[in-house]
């Protein structure tokens, strides 16, 4: 899972997602869009969405689960 920092115009639209699940609440969960191999473009998120992707990954087996890549809706 290797974050890459890309112009969002020059990344297609996101068909993956990154999912954090909470280990303490079943339905709580971050997602952020990513390509298939995990990596989520830093620009393309908005201010608040960058802090709790980058909370999310520091809080990794305490609060949320090791992330799963999912194919988007």
């Amino acid at each position: 899972m290797d974050t890459t920092t890309a112009s969002a115009s020059k990344r297609p639209p996101s068909k993956f997602e990154l999912r954090f699940q909470s280990l303490f609440h079943s339905g709580k969960a971050l997602i952020f869009p990513c390509d298939e191999h995990g990596s989520v473009f830093l620009d393309m998120l908005s201010e608040r969405a960058r802090e709790n992707y980058l909370f999310a990954r520091a809080v990794i087996g305490h609060e949320y689960a090791t992330p799963v890549v999912l194919a988007s809706d």
